[in-house]
């Protein structure tokens, strides 16, 4: 313990003196008031102190105490369902003895002392046991089994496991290691955030992470243990493409960080998110969620540390075997509250006053991503995949925090304000976005969806950039000039937009899309195409072929119930080659 006194007060940072036993990173408490902060620069016996509640108030020669020890966050059953703020801190817990507004210095456990838990052993007496092994396991909520965890520095040998109920912090057995010593097990284990939890191997991003988002499954997949960013400027959908994510995706827990965004903004996710029926399991959604909410009326340095807080606990249970999706919305806030930090310790500012360490902080807190195979026994594999909302001033890209992200992550959803106005949603520009995992996840889908998956991606591509490239024509010639095959380019095109890409996450059937009916959306529109082209050649009227009642069938197919999709393609398939033969006969007949 080192104890120092406050030499000088600025915004949320406080510079310590008398603190040349304390270490980087070491845990503070600040003043009367017991604030809590982290030192995070040390010169000598001085400590700059980045303090986590509002500082107003504070003043010199006020005592500093150091706990010795890093900020961690505790890991144990009762994080599900929980909201936390930036350095976990249970905020219901708090507001039932504070009221609504939150207090200075008040210390509230992360987790709940006095709940008991029913845990089941799954090993015996006298077992060795390896760091990160399975206990046994805690019913956490009725959809998710808690696997209680060796934690990763302790092994030996387990003299006594006992099942029973008990609070985090009851002992719940006893270990001895290789020099005789024993060690109380409980429920909980705490871990230091700025540090990822160990695994034993990481393995390739070959799985994809099934989102049943059309345009994200057939153009723009992220695989599991991936790393995707979405920008986007205000009002183009981020957080509802987040939602859809967290909802849909094969994940099994979904970690949800509100990092800096607008209060009422934050309320919208805490008021939804315990609303939204998980559809795998018809219970609500937070039985597997855990939100931590750090608003950007919130102390600032909190912000800072909420990133990894949220990717400690995305860890934790990814270590359990689980599949994990951790959404940040948004990294922007982050960074900025990285900028205030390092201008006020007076560091020489980078590119538009972001610190120089911009980019390698972001790459620390997106390399925690993997599919990886946890330390416990069996070869067991657990995911953690990172999806980053970034909110560039003015929906401007080339600004530092996205071009840094963009050299990190391997898929872009790039959200275009104008696909917004039109009300075409998601609003995924498919022009600018790209996936560096489609090349790998192909054969994945080829072998496990439809053997003609990736020739329908890259066909649906071409004819997305040819309908670009033709549409610069149009606008100065008009649509007469072109010629047939690339009119009919053009509403192939128009199709894969309309009736492809363009999705309602709030219509009961259309929210949600099997890759199997994807599959067949992507072969209609492309068997559309190859037999339209042929009956031009035949002598066919494009304005005829562009005008076929198959092509609204075509449209509505995406509405179409799950157990009649096969009946549904095969009517179609038969009225486009009737509806096609009929068109070239005419013109034959003429």
């Amino acid at each position: 313990m080192s104890n120092g006194k406050i030499l000088k007060v600025s915004g949320p940072l406080v510079v310590a003196e008398n603190m040349r036993d304390a270490n980087m990173f070491d845990v503070v408490r600040v003043s009367e008031h017991r604030l809590i902060g982290e030192i995070i620069e040390m010169h000598g016996d001085k400590a700059s102190v980045q303090v986590y509640e509002e500082t107003s108030g504070l003043g010199t020669g006020e005592p500093v105490e150091s706990t010795g020890a890093p900020l961690s966050v505790e890991l144990g059953p009762g994080l599900l369902g929980s909201i936390f703020d930036g350095i976990q801190r249970p905020l219901e817990e708090i507001r039932k003895v504070t009221g609504n507004n939150l207090a200075r210095g008040i210390e509230i456990p992360a987790l709940d002392r006095e709940k008991k838990w029913h845990f089941v052993p799954s090993i015996s007496a006298n077992s060795k046991v390896e760091a990160g092994d399975v206990l046994g396991t805690v019913q956490e909520t009725s959809v998710v089994l808690h696997k209680v965890l060796l934690p990763p520095d302790v092994s030996g040998t387990i003299e006594e496991l006992f099942e029973g109920d008990y609070t985090i912090t009851d002992t719940i057995g006893i270990i001895i290691n290789e020099r005789g010593e024993k060690t109380a097990l409980t429920l909980m284990q705490k871990w230091p955030v700025r540090k990822g939890r160990p695994y034993k191997k990481k393995l390739a991003p070959d799985l994809p992470l099934i989102t049943g988002q059309r345009v994200i499954d057939a153009l723009f997949p992220i695989a599991k243990g991936g790393v995707a960013a979405i920008p986007g400027p205000f009002g183009s959908g981020k957080t509802v493409t987040q939602h859809q994510l967290a909802k849909w995706a094969q994940a099994d827990i979904v970690v949800y960080i509100g990092c800096g965004e607008r209060g009422n903004e934050m309320t919208d996710v805490l008021t939804e998110f315990p609303q939204l029926i998980d559809p795998n399991t018809g219970k609500s959604l937070m039985e597997r969620t855990v939100l931590i909410a750090n608003t950007s009326d919130m102390p600032v340095a909190a912000r800072e540390a909420s990133i990894y807080t949220g990717v400690t606990i995305a860890e934790y249970f990814r270590d359990m075997g689980y599949s994990v999706a951790l959404m940040a919305d948004s990294t922007s806030r982050w960074a900025e509250a990285l900028r205030e930090m390092s201008g006020r310790l007076e560091e020489m500012p980078g590119e538009e006053g972001y610190p120089a360490y911009l980019g390698s902080r972001l790459a620390q807190f997106y390399e925690r991503a993997g599919r990886v195979i946890t330390l416990q026994g069996k070869e067991t594999e657990g995911s953690l995949s990172i999806i980053g909302a970034v909110s560039p001033p003015g929906g401007d890209i080339s600004e530092p925090v996205s071009q840094a992200t963009l050299r990190i992550v391997k898929v872009f959803w790039g959200l275009d304000s104008a696909l917004a106005y039109k009300r075409h949603f998601p609003a995924i520009n498919w022009l600018t976005s790209y996936s560096l995992y489609a090349d790998s996840l192909g054969d994945w889908f080829d072998k496990n969806v439809s053997g003609d998956w990736t020739n329908l991606r890259a066909r649906f591509m071409a004819l997305l950039s040819d309908e670009a490239a033709l549409e610069e024509i149009v606008k100065l010639v008009g649509m007469d000039a072109l010629s047939a095959p690339d009119r009919l380019k053009m509403e192939t095109a128009r199709s894969i937009r309309e009736d492809f890409l363009h999705q309602l996450a709030y219509h009961e059937v259309d929210t949600y899309t099997t890759l199997k009916k994807q599959n067949y959306l992507m072969k209609l529109i492309i068997e559309y195409y190859d037999r339209a082209l042929e009956a031009l050649s035949a002598g066919a009227d494009i304005e005829e072929l562009a005008s076929l009642p198959v092509r609204e069938s075509i449209g509505r197919f995406k509405y179409v119930r799950q157990e009649d999709i096969d009946i549904e393609l095969e009517k179609i398939q038969q009225q486009l080659v009737r509806e096609i033969a009929n068109s070239v006969n005419k013109r034959e007949e003429q």
